[in-house]
């Protein structure tokens, strides 16, 4: 029995450990075409993405575990064997950036910022929905120049906005449990 749209979206949750298969191609077809249904004013489309699979996952925790010690941020040794054992199991990373066009004054940054977490938000409800498990991360070299330039966001043009993670859960786990809404609501009657 297939669970409701909306079902999906109130047990998705965040799933670190992730390992092959990834997404099929169809599947990761339908994960970045629900990108695209993002809300994004001016229809400016912010969002970029670069692909990350297989042996370059490596190459890529290599490139970011140096760039941050030679940024003056590197890890402590636990974090980065802890880094690389994570990563040597997940077959998919996105690289997530959003592109800044300066020649629209129109709009202004954090709202292109705001478009660009949407169409992320959208990837990690169709993974879960197709049945993987994703993870936004920020670590690996997320604010460190040389890694974002190698991935192809040049810090001028883009906002580097880190990665997910996505592949098929290690463990089965429940949605966690979820704080009152209206903990985080108010109203406003203009009186």
């Amino acid at each position: 029995m297939s669970m409701s749209p909306i079902d999906y979206l109130l047990t998705r949750r965040s799933v670190k450990f992730v390992r092959a298969p990834g997404p099929s191609a169809e599947h990761l077809d339908l994960i970045l075409r629900a990108a695209m249904t993002a809300p994004d004013h001016g229809r400016l489309q912010p969002w970029r993405f670069a692909l990350i699979r297989g042996e370059a996952i490596g190459r890529l925790a290599d490139l970011a575990i140096e760039a941050s010690k030679v940024a003056g941020k590197p890890m402590p040794p636990e974090k980065e064997a802890n880094t690389r054992r994570w990563l040597a199991e997940v077959p998919l990373l996105i690289a997530l950036a959003c592109r800044l066009d300066h020649s629209n004054t129109k709009i202004p940054e954090d709202e292109r910022m705001l478009a660009t977490g949407a169409a992320v938000t959208q990837m990690l409800d169709a993974a879960h929905m197709l049945g993987y498990g994703a993870y936004w991360s920020t670590g690996l070299g997320t604010y460190v120049d040389q890694v974002n330039e190698a991935l192809g966001f040049d810090g001028l043009d883009y906002r580097y906005m880190g990665y997910l993670a996505i592949g098929t859960p290690i463990e089965a786990g429940e949605a966690p449990q979820r704080p009152d809404y209206r903990q985080f609501v108010t109203e406003w009657t203009g009186n």
